[in-house]
């Protein structure tokens, strides 16, 4: 990783109106898209968050899309769901309630530049290049929500509703800066690992090499104070 546009996951937890709160779930069924995905990791993280332990006190079942957990919630089959904006729309239409938002617990990068060992080494200035349209992009979503409501409508092949309704729920993920933080990308890294079963510690300068972020940050004048 070269740079870190989204460094908290805008995913929303959605449950059952009876269930008033996170502690609430303890001993439920959680709908999943599948297992071993982000959707499992981000409600592994929220269950800690709230200090639950989502190995003994949750049990994950896969029920597929959006519209299928959905299904499995109104039968009784589960007690909540999570998924990515405009899910925490929809889901309130059927009368759903969101009992917590990842972006505004923790940190865990969900979209960023990644390149090339190879290319960091011989295309720095391309690479550079990119992160600042990166940086002016997010800054632009942030700053301007009636100019990046149209991008979204034609880009996404959205209607103007589900636009604004999922801007209002992601634009503060967005960075000011590019910056990949270190504490988001250790949890990312860690979850990475209990997934695929390693074992042995992976650092931070295996996986991110932030040299070209901090030259664009400097040219485009701006100060992070590392």
């Amino acid at each position: 990783m070269v740079a870190c546009f989204l460094p908290a996951t805008p995913i929303a937890l959605i449950s059952r109106p009876e269930f008033k709160s996170v502690q609430d779930l303890k001993g439920k069924n959680i709908g999943l898209n599948t297992f071993g995905g982000t959707l499992e990791s981000i409600s592994r993280l929220i269950a800690k968050h709230f200090g639950l332990d989502p190995d003994k006190d949750l049990k994950f079942l896969a029920t597929g899309t959006v519209e299928s957990r959905f299904a499995a919630m109104q039968q009784g089959l589960t007690a909540a769901t999570l998924g990515s904006p405009p899910i925490d729309f929809l889901g309130q239409k059927l009368g759903f309630v969101v009992l917590a938002r990842a972006n505004e617990l923790f940190n865990f990068p969900a979209s960023g530049l990644v390149a090339s060992v190879r290319a960091i080494k011989e295309k720095p200035d391309q690479i550079k290049r990119v992160i600042k349209a990166g940086i002016k992009a997010s800054r632009y979503i942030r700053q301007n929500r009636e100019g990046t409501l149209p991008v979204m409508t034609e880009f996404l092949k959205i209607d103007k509703e589900i636009a604004a309704v999922t801007y209002d729920s992601v634009w503060k993920a967005f960075t000011e800066d590019g910056s990949l933080p270190e504490n988001g990308l250790r949890v990312a890294i860690d979850e990475a690992r209990r997934v695929g079963k390693v074992e042995r510690d992976v650092s931070f300068g295996e996986v991110a090499d932030l040299s070209i972020l901090r030259e664009a940050q400097k040219e485009l004048g701006i100060t992070t104070g590392k």
